[in-house]
């Protein structure tokens, strides 16, 4: 099975919890702080595999998790950082982040990488908060907690030449012909449900890379059909080959053919049209072939290069072949996102989101709430009073306080912070 548009998960690693221990020092009584710091947690990194044709494997695995870096150790050791958790992709994918239709990256060349998730950074161990006025400091960070998102890979063959045409044309016929490509041939329509992708060897040694891709009917760019399983293939080509059969066997007139599927091209991305085509008059060993292709030439601009062929008999492949080749050859890449485009993609300013907001629920409690602050509670060991004391001076450093107060908080209230509550203190 052909799979090209998966949902998966990630999550990279945690970072490991710092540590709070001591060892005897002369003049101070309580011992030096001796506790480590976290190590970091692994990032997930999606991998180009040039091996790998189709994301099929993601139809079994769709979550994916690093591990957590290695907590604190005694003797002020480190923990170790976790390893990354590789995740290998076929050539072509584009990733996207499925909650914000964020494009990420597009991953074309084997051994290409990109950090989809960063692992959090260990938490500090108590000898980071040793200062003169607390020496012996009883006080630790848990690990940072690790990015985690949804993601959508969507794959798009990476391929010279696309074939495209109405079902049963003949597309599938060709590419085995020409290639050592065995994609499945039948009589009836969508016998292609899945793209196929063969070499082709023209005479004189150069060979470029067919795609023979699901026909096509109106109304493919919405859906309809196979639809957009197949125009999205066709986005990475330089050439369209456009396969028109001339046999009049399936009743459809050939002029009307290639005027929808260019409007289902146009339809779906404007620029495919900026794309060199070449027009293939399939099948004219069929009787009727020939007077069909003379009203056909009749109405098609001038232009417009038409090669009268038989895929079945081999006719009028050689030349075909060679001339498509030198379109390949003179054609440059056509890449799905400009390079500016992307940079805006990574680079981009974003607004900083506020670090705390403050509401009050129905039951009259206030509630704080925010990534920035969430983490910092995250990462605060509330099972030791200074790591709590330095967490509230955190707080009053941020203007939470402040803003309790503006909100209509008095002691005693009852404050909450994800699960934790506590009494507002003036």
């Amino acid at each position: 099975m052909f799979v090209d548009n998966v949902n998966i998960f990630v999550k990279a690693g945690d970072g490991g919890d710092g540590m709070v221990a001591f060892r005897r020092e002369p003049f101070v009584p309580d011992g030096g702080p001796a506790g480590g710091d976290g190590g970091k947690g692994g990032d997930v990194v999606l991998e180009v595999d040039e091996g790998l044709r189709t994301l099929m494997d993601f139809r079994y695995q769709k979550h994916f998790k690093a591990k957590a870096g290695e907590n604190g150790r005694p003797k002020n050791q480190h923990g170790k950082n976790a390893e990354d958790l590789v995740v290998q992709v076929p050539p072509g994918t584009t990733i996207i982040d499925a909650d914000t239709e964020e494009l990420i990256a597009d991953l074309t060349v084997h051994k290409e990488r990109m950090v989809v998730a960063r692992g959090g950074r260990g938490g500090k161990g108590n000898t980071r908060f040793k200062s003169p006025s607390n020496p012996a400091p009883e006080i630790k960070e848990n690990g940072e907690p690790a990015a985690e998102r949804n993601l959508k890979l969507e794959l798009k063959l990476l391929a010279d030449v696309g074939l495209v045409g109405f079902p049963s044309v003949g597309k599938s016929t060709l590419l085995s012909v020409v290639s050592a490509a065995q994609p499945k041939i039948g009589d009836y329509h969508f016998t292609t449900i899945n793209p196929n992708l063969g070499v082709v060897g023209v005479e004189d040694g150069r060979s470029f890379v067919m795609a023979d891709l699901p026909g096509l009917i109106e109304g493919a760019h919405e859906g309809v059909g196979l639809g957009q399983q197949f125009l999205r293939h066709i986005e990475r080509t330089r050439v369209i080959v456009h396969v028109v059969d001339m046999s009049g066997f399936e009743g459809r007139d050939p002029y009307d053919d290639y005027n929808t599927i260019n409007e289902e091209l146009r339809q779906y991305n404007l620029r495919l049209l900026e794309r060199p085509q070449v027009v293939l008059a399939n099948k004219m060993d069929m009787p009727e072939a020939e007077e069909q292709l003379h009203d056909f030439k009749q109405n098609m601009p001038e232009d417009v290069t038409i090669y009268p062929i038989s895929a079945i008999s081999k006719q009028g492949l050689t030349e075909m072949l060679r001339d498509v080749a030198d379109l390949v050859d003179q054609t440059p890449e056509f890449p799905l996102y400009e390079k500016e485009e992307e940079q805006r993609v990574v680079y981009r300013y974003q607004k900083q989101e506020d670090p705390f907001t403050i509401s009050r629920d129905d039951d009259g409690v206030f509630v704080i709430s925010g990534e920035e602050i969430e983490k910092i509670f995250k990462m605060t060991d509330l099972t030791r009073e200074d790591s709590i004391n330095r967490f509230s001076r955190k707080m009053r450093h941020m203007g939470i306080d402040d803003a309790l107060r503006e909100r209509g908080a008095q002691d005693g209230d009852t404050v909450r912070l994800m699960d934790f509550e506590f009494e507002f203190m003036e």
